[in-house]
C-alpha cells in the first residue's frame, strides 16, 4: 500500500470514528413523530400531536399560564381531545416517580387510573425515565369540554429533564377516539430536553 492510499484510509477512518463519537455524544435522539403531525416544542420537552387528525397548538393568549404548550381538537365548538405540556409545575421534585406523584395528584377525584409504568424517552440521556400513567375520568361540561357525564380517557407522562426541571405532558379524548396504540404514539413522540 502506498502512502497516499494508507494516509487517505487513515483520514477516512478517522472521520468515520469522529461522526460515530459525535452522533453518540450526549444521548440525545430525538423521538420519530409520525407523518401527518405536529411538534409542540418547549424548553424542556417535545412532543407530537397528529394535525392529520384535527389537532391545532392553541395560541399563548388562550392557555392556561399552567401550560406552556397545548395542541386541542375541537368538534363544533367542543374540545375533543387535548394534548398539553406543563413545565416546573412542583418543587422539590427530583426523579420521574416524584413528578409522577405530583402530577397524578392534579388527575382529579372521580378519575380511575388504569395503569402506572416506567417509560425511557428518547433525548437527553440523563433524564429519559419517566413515569406514563393511564386513567380515565368523567367530563365536566365545564369550558367547552362534551357534555356532562361524557367519558374521557387520559395519560399523562412525568419526568424531570436534563436540568432537574420537572414535566408533565397530558393527552385527553373522549373515550374510544384515541385507540390503544394512538396513546402509545404519543408517548413515542416524546422527546425530553
Amino acid at each position: 500500500m502506498t502512502l497516499t492510499k494508507s494516509m487517505a484510509l487513515g483520514a477516512a477512518v478517522a472521520a468515520t470514528l469522529g461522526l460515530m463519537l459525535l452522533s453518540g455524544c450526549g444521548g440525545t435522539d430525538a423521538a420519530a413523530v409520525p407523518d401527518g403531525w405536529g411538534t409542540l416544542d418547549t424548553r424542556s420537552v417535545s412532543v407530537g400531536y397528529p394535525e392529520d387528525e384535527g389537532y391545532a397548538p392553541q395560541p399563548a393568549s388562550e392557555r392556561s399560564k399552567a401550560n406552556a404548550a397545548v395542541a386541542l381538537k375541537q368538534e363544533k365548538g367542543v374540545r375533543t381531545g387535548m394534548v398539553s405540556v406543563q413545565l416546573d409545575f412542583a418543587t422539590g421534585v427530583d426523579d420521574a416517580g416524584e413528578a409522577a406523584a405530583a402530577a397524578g395528584a392534579g388527575i382529579g377525584l372521580g378519575a380511575t387510573r388504569k395503569d402506572t409504568r416506567d417509560v425511557r424517552l428518547a433525548g437527553e440521556e440523563s433524564a429519559r425515565e419517566a413515569r406514563r400513567i393511564d386513567y380515565e375520568f368523567t367530563s365536566t361540561g365545564e369550558e367547552a369540554t362534551p357534555a356532562k357525564g361524557t367519558r374521557m380517557t387520559g395519560v399523562v407522562v412525568a419526568g424531570v429533564d436534563s436540568k432537574d426541571v420537572p414535566f408533565a405532558i397530558r393527552i385527553n379524548a373522549v373515550k374510544g377516539a384515541l385507540t390503544p396504540a394512538d396513546l402509545d404514539s404519543f408517548v413515542e413522540s416524546i422527546t425530553v430536553k
